[in-house]
């Protein structure tokens, strides 16, 4: 088969990806393939403000900021045993995961 694999993962949680990137990295090199990665991407942070009072205080604001961290592999000289390994493979809920072929 020898083609490439590219695996996005997304998730509000920095521990979440970077585990879950680990468990595909050990799962993907036991089948006997290439790993490249995996390769952080910026970070997106989105923020927002809301007024801490319905009318009065109008300069008394809150501000929350919403992170969403993403990592990025791909595998190189997969087999169909790989393909097999990474769909029954668990992963925490939380995780958004992308497989391209």
């Amino acid at each position: 088969m020898s083609q490439r694999i590219r695996i996005k993962l997304k998730s509000y949680d920095h521990n979440l990806v970077d585990k879950s990137a680990e468990t595909i990295v050990k799962t993907v090199k036991s089948t006997g393939a290439v790993v490249s990665g995996p390769i952080p991407l910026p970070t997106h942070k989105k923020v927002f403000t809301v007024n801490r009072s319905t009318f009065v205080n109008k300069k008394s604001r809150e501000q929350f900021e919403l992170c969403t961290f993403k990592r990025l592999m791909d595998v190189y000289n997969s087999s169909s045993k790989t393909i097999d390994a990474l769909m029954k493979l668990e992963l925490p809920s939380g995780v958004e995961v992308e497989i391209k072929v």
